[in-house]
């Protein structure tokens, strides 16, 4: 569990890892909608 938290907070810290997660993000909000309308 703090193994998650602790991902969270390095993101937070971490400018790069935004980018990157804005990027995930931006998937996952489509396989989230793929998964509802499926």
């Amino acid at each position: 569990m703090s193994k998650g938290q602790d991902s969270k907070k390095n993101v937070k810290k971490k400018p790069l890892l935004t980018a990157k997660e804005k990027k995930a993000a931006k998937a996952a909000k489509k396989n989230s909608s793929s998964s509802l309308a499926h």
